[in-house]
């Protein structure tokens, strides 16, 4: 293949990447490591984005702490596809519909955790408003921190701010991880 047949290909992976972000009315996309810098910047992106918008105070609020604790969820608990492989990568997209708004986050996790980790969610998603205020609660007089820094109140806290339960998948890579996607819906009104 020749440099010029290479070029126009990405070109046209480009053009059709913009259509499709376009369709799905995806505001911001970032792929790769996620550090306190990145996260810093993608955060800075939105606020500067919904500033434009004329999303409530509430809204943007919402939003913007939703996001910020689907990005330390990465930066904390993110494993990498192999053992040579040290970054924490994970995948962060927010959209807008008329509806509501979605953070879309997806990272690589040791198949070990999975089991885990979706019961964990199951739970989270099982509560009321009242079931996620006591499981908070509970949380934070009981729960330890981890080795990586987290108490477990992610989760729960993302729930409480939503008011929508979170969608995940968890899509099998090999033996050894899977990645792991989150949804959260944050409503518009």
């Amino acid at each position: 293949m020749d440099k010029k047949s290479e070029n126009q290909g990405f070109l046209d992976f480009a053009y059709q990447m913009y259509k499709s972000m376009k369709t799905n009315e995806i505001n911001l996309v970032y792929e790769g490591e996620v550090t306190q810098e990145i996260t810093k910047t993608f955060t800075s992106l939105t606020e500067k984005n919904l500033a434009k918008s004329e999303e409530s105070n509430t809204v943007q609020r919402k939003v913007f702490n939703v996001m910020v604790e689907c990005l330390q969820n990465i930066s904390k608990h993110a494993d990498s596809l192999s053992d040579e492989d040290e970054d924490r990568r994970g995948i962060v997209m927010v959209s807008h519909g008329e509806e509501s708004y979605n953070i879309i986050t997806g990272n690589v996790i040791k198949n070990e955790k999975v089991d885990d980790l979706k019961k964990n969610l199951e739970h989270v998603n099982s509560l009321d408003k009242k079931g996620l205020s006591d499981l908070y609660k509970q949380q934070m007089r009981e729960g330890r921190i981890s080795e990586k820094g987290g108490a477990g109140l992610g989760f729960i806290d993302i729930a409480k701010k939503t008011g929508s339960k979170l969608g995940f998948q968890f899509k099998e890579l090999n033996e050894e991880v899977s990645f792991f996607i989150l949804t959260s819906t944050i409503k518009r009104t």
